[in-house]
């Protein structure tokens, strides 16, 4: 695993999602059987295209993996779509299979994240970090996990931002953002078709992040291969995400520029300090938090925490002389100007706007925006999102130093309302755009509704990665294109508190798939979806639902805070 991609995995979830991942990769190795007869002699498959071919089949003796049982299986590693690329790199898309004893007849395809370019573990997990909930293989789906077409092991290039330096050939860009998506679903079914001699009566998706885009592609651009799909915290608007993450460090970046304008990389993470955070996640509650019934430390109703209502609750805490426990001015100077998102220069947004919430004081959150509290993590906005800017989602793609302080000097001479512009530019070889081949936001699900296919996506209110408003903003857009029926189809979860796909002091533990089959199945929509908070918060085990857009989490007025059936999901009073 490469330590860009381990870095990816930190943000998403704490050092516990890596430790899983780490786990995975040794458990998956310590139970592979040699190849086996039984198992390779039942896959002679009917492939959906030419050159797709299974490069080892092995079975897998029962075991436990995250504490759960696992059933024995048939372990598969396929290849498909290889070329050279115009960056003279060998590429192909590779997929990973496990096709379990006990079948339950149903097809779990586990989404990707981050740059992608690793194979996956094809255990089909369903959320970040440690759960309570079974994997996919252990409830007896069959599953499939891919790299998007590029490795990170076999084309890095440290001239090219390393892991992303795929973006420089246009199939390669191209099969990270969508292209791989299908055929590897489609191949994946056919290799079931093969071994069980019949189809899966249905098909799941479930991805977060890269991932939840991943969801999306097949909600709009393949409506017919899923029944049922999470697309959680969707990155679905990339190559936007990206010219804000530069606008971001241009900004918290001026914060720490010496009287020559330079900036350090190492004193990027001091910006915002650890208190300074504190000091604006205790102002969020006391602004925000009764707003849903109760005063518990979690802020339920999201949609009532404007900045308006903020903004005096942060200028009590701004600093006056012979006070140290405060926020300089022009802290919260560049703070506002970060949660109000950039903009082009005929005023519209580049991105989004972000949501206030106390889950900006979580670690999860300034990991992305500025790096760990001690600097052992650096900020991802630079060391990820620096990198893809300049490969993945601008065209002509540019060759950028791969080591951090490069890649900090490289966003700070981004000209955003100028070069920004490169995210909808072809040419150099490319016939499509980055924001053609790497995002996802129509908000035309006709086709996906029309086939009964659900959709449920789940997005942390203070995630720092992809805001929460950008995703409503798109979910009301399919409202409207609906006629007010997209709850028919496509419901969104916000989780307050939580950050990036997981993490921070939120009910982030809850089990979507479960909610997702329920409706699927059995014409169950959920409303709301159970959750509890993780060990690492100060009320691990807390019970909250999780109510579907626009409902919030109210507390009856009565009862135990700290479990469910003493909240409902209300709608907001409209003032």
């Amino acid at each position: 695993m490469t330590l860009r991609k381990s870095l990816w995995l930190l943000a998403c979830a704490g050092s516990a999602l890596g430790v899983a991942h780490v786990a995975q990769a040794q458990a998956s190795v310590a139970q592979t059987a040699p190849a086996s007869d039984v198992c390779s002699a039942a896959l002679p498959v009917a492939w959906p295209e030419p050159g797709t071919r299974i490069e080892r089949a092995a079975t897998v003796p029962a075991g436990t993996v995250f504490g759960f049982a696992l059933p024995a299986h048939c372990e598969v590693f396929g290849i498909m779509h290889a070329h050279k690329g115009v960056d003279g790199q060998d590429y192909a898309i590779r997929f990973h299979m496990r096709l379990p004893e006990g079948w339950n007849g149903k097809f779990f395809f586990q989404g990707g994240g981050g740059s992608n370019g690793e194979i996956g573990d094809a255990y089909g997990r369903i959320a970040s970090g440690p759960t309570g909930f079974p994997p996919a293989l252990a409830r007896g789906y069959a599953v499939v996990s891919q790299d998007s077409g590029h490795s990170n092991a076999l084309n890095s290039n440290p001239r090219r931002g390393g892991p992303t330096a795929f973006g420089f050939d246009p199939q390669a860009r191209s099969e990270y953002g969508h292209a791989s998506l299908a055929p590897v679903a489609r191949a994946a079914k056919a290799v079931i078709a093969a071994y069980y001699h019949r189809a899966p009566a249905r098909s799941y998706f479930v991805g977060c992040s890269k991932g939840g885009e991943e969801g999306m592609v097949f909600a709009q651009q393949h409506p017919d291969i899923f029944n049922g799909i999470v697309a959680g915290a969707p990155g679905f608007a990339l190559p936007r995400a990206a010219v804000e993450e530069a606008a971001e460090v241009q900004r918290l970046a001026r914060l720490v520029a010496g009287p020559d304008g330079k900036v350090a990389f190492p004193d990027l993470h001091t910006a915002l300090t650890d208190g300074d955070l504190a000091l604006v996640g205790a102002a969020v509650i006391e602004a925000c938090d009764g707003l849903d019934g109760l005063k518990d430390g979690i802020v339920s109703n999201p949609a009532a925490c404007t900045t308006a209502r903020v903004r005096p609750f942060l200028a009590a805490k701004v600093c006056h002389p012979g006070q140290t426990a405060c926020l300089a001015p022009a802290k919260l100077a560049a703070l506002y100007d970060v949660m109000a998102g950039a903009h082009w220069r005929d005023g519209s947004r580049v991105y989004a706007d972000w949501a206030w919430d106390p889950g900006i004081a979580g670690a999860g959150w300034r990991i992305w925006k500025l790096g760990s509290a001690d600097g052992h993590v650096p900020a991802l906005n630079v060391v990820l999102g620096g990198a893809s800017l300049f490969t993945v989602f601008t065209v002509p793609p540019k060759e950028v130093p791969g080591d951090p302080q490069g890649l900090l000097d490289a966003q700070r001479a981004f000209d955003v309302p100028v070069d920004g512009k490169r995210i909808y530019a072809t040419g150099d070889g490319f016939t499509s755009s980055p924001w053609q081949d790497v995002s996802a936001h129509s908000a035309d699900l006709s086709a996906f509704a029309a086939r009964g296919g659900k959709l449920i996506v789940p997005h942390g209110v203070a995630d720092p990665v992809f805001s929460i408003h950008d995703t409503l903003a798109w979910w009301q857009e399919v409202d409207r294109k609906a006629r007010g029926h997209a709850a028919d189809f496509a419901r969104v979860f916000p989780v307050p508190g939580m950050n990036h796909c997981g993490g921070g002091n939120a009910t982030d533990q809850y089990d979507a798939l479960a909610a997702l089959e329920d409706w699927v199945e059995r014409g169950h929509a959920p409303d709301a979806i159970p959750a509890h908070a993780n060990a690492q918060t100060p009320w691990p085990q807390r019970q909250r639902p999780l109510c579907a857009w626009p409902t919030y989490a109210r507390y009856k007025g009565h009862g135990d805070i700290d479990a469910s059936d003493s909240f409902v999901c209300v709608a907001p009073r409209r003032d």
